[in-house]
């Protein structure tokens, strides 16, 4: 039985704890690891590695610091489906969605790679007589990153590149259920150059993150995950007057104009609704039907229906199982409710199993319609592969309906008016907005960003008794008339 490791001060060891948690492939529920919940001394020790580490660390000039990032970007690439293979094992996602989550973070790592240009400050001459003023960009010290089971690769790499770069020294608390994928990151990164300390790798649970977010040492936390959780770090690492940003839930809207192009807004629907099992943030889980658009919802039933998950390796498999039985029981439990709350269920995957695998963690395709805002399932992220289809009547009443759920993490229009695409992604209340692209994912040198449940930022981190002037950062990313799109008047839109 494999032993996951903890990574101290440059070195991979074995843990001292009595305590183990158990790493399962999703798919049969097979134990194939052993994760340590890693002792008070442990968790000490990777922080005091850390804060050695970066008095040495932040000397050492971003150029080099980037060189690192190069080295490591070219080791992910070599690498890249040892790793896919790896996640995919301990994740039970598809070998090719395995690769897409991998190759994510090596975008981040390449952004990583143009730390330099971003480290610089700002200057003003003469801000009074014979005064200059000069700001720069400084690294904080050690940082500390919480990251989910649903992306072990990409989410890790959104992080500690990026701290690292700037020269900080980073602490990483990956998912219990998924710690394989992290710790061979980890040692590519050491592969790399990296020095001891810089990156430190521990595990555990509750308890291991609560001694980390009120260690002194630790200085700014990021973290991804479920409203609780992410509420529940934000509070307890600003609470120690530490930097904290936290994105939490999501229940994502893509919203079907009558004149959008059926064939691309129902091929964009299936994978955006039920991919990945439904188990990533920018999941499209509620699809609004405006006006006559609701004809199409029967046809979007049939084709999701033809969905079929399967094992990591069967490439006719359009993805895998949910990651525990617990996380199925979840899904199933919300699917039984809202067929008791009166929708109308077009396609049920609650019976679906896998022939030689039936003790995998397997929900099948399904579909909601005649959803209304007062159910369960709209009102609750599932996290599972399931599409609550609603219908309104204008362009307006869509709007409001999206501005009004709680979570404002991404959301789509599907559409050939130009108008119809600048109303939407003005006046909708949501971080991440798509026109005719059905997950609006942001490459690294744009913003990732969230709307109010979805995100607890930084901004606000010192409480009610500071006084806060900020912005929202809204990101859209928009794909324009293409052949299979029926013909506009053109538009140009100036992002800012």
């Amino acid at each position: 039985m494999q032993h996951v490791p903890l990574l101290i001060n440059g070195e991979f060891i074995s843990s001292e704890s009595k305590q183990f948690i158990d790493v399962t492939n999703p798919a049969n529920n097979a134990v194939i690891a052993k994760a340590p919940i890693a002792t008070d001394a442990e968790i000490d020790a990777a922080v005091a590695s850390a804060k050695e580490a970066f008095l040495t660390w932040r000397e050492v000039p971003a150029p080099e610091r980037a060189r690192i990032m190069m080295r490591y970007q070219q080791l992910l690439k070599d690498n890249h489906d040892e790793i896919a293979t790896i996640l995919s094992s301990e994740t039970g996602k598809t070998f090719a969605d395995a690769k897409g989550d991998v190759w994510r973070g090596i975008e981040v790592v390449e952004q990583a790679m143009n730390v330099p240009s971003m480290m610089m400050g700002e200057t003003a001459e003469n801000v009074a007589r014979g005064i200059d003023t000069y700001s720069y960009i400084q690294p904080l010290g050690v940082c500390l990153g919480i990251t989910p089971f649903n992306f072990p690769a990409m989410i890790p790499l959104w992080m500690f590149p990026m701290a690292v770069a700037c020269g900080n020294t980073f602490i990483l608390k990956p998912s219990e259920q998924d710690p394989l994928t992290p710790t061979r990151l980890a040692e590519l990164f050491i592969e790399a150059g990296a020095p001891k300390g810089v990156l430190n790798v521990v595990h555990g649970g509750k308890d291991q993150v609560n001694k980390l977010l009120s260690d002194d040492d630790v200085r700014a936390v990021s973290f991804v995950g479920s409203v609780p959780v992410g509420q529940h770090v934000y509070k307890t690492a600003t609470d120690n007057m530490k930097r904290a940003q936290c994105f939490a839930g999501a229940k994502n809207h893509s919203v079907i104009m009558p004149d959008a192009n059926v064939k691309q807004v129902l091929n964009n629907l299936v994978g955006a609704s039920v991919g990945a099992a439904g188990q990533r943030c920018m999941a499209i889980s509620v699809a609004v039907f405006v006006g006559a658009a609701s004809e199409w919802i029967d046809e979007l039933a049939q084709m999701i229906g033809q969905v079929k998950p399967g094992l990591w390796n069967d490439d006719g498999a359009a993805y895998g199982p949910l990651i525990s039985p617990q996380a199925k029981a979840r899904v199933l439990s919300l699917i039984q409710q809202g067929k008791d709350e009166g929708a109308k269920c077009l396609v049920d995957g609650s019976d679906f199993t896998l022939a030689g695998h039936e003790d995998g963690n397997w929900v099948g395709p399904t579909v909601f319609g005649g959803v209304t805002a007062d159910m369960q399932i709209y009102q609750q992220e599932i996290f599972g592969p399931v599409l609550c289809c609603m219908t309104v009547d204008t362009l307006e009443e869509a709007i409001a309906l999206v501005n009004r759920n709680p979570f404002g993490n991404g959301t789509s229009i599907f559409t050939a008016s130009g108008a119809a695409a600048r109303k939407y992604q003005h006046e909708i209340e949501v971080g991440q907005v798509g026109i005719n692209v059905p997950i609006p994912v942001p490459l690294p040198f744009f913003s990732f960003t969230g709307w109010k449940n979805s995100f607890y930022g930084d901004l606000h981190a010192y409480g009610k008794q500071a006084v806060r002037f900020y912005t929202e950062t809204k990101t859209v990313t928009a794909r324009w008339f293409e052949n299979d799109i029926p013909s506009g008047p053109n538009m140009t839109i100036e992002l800012k």
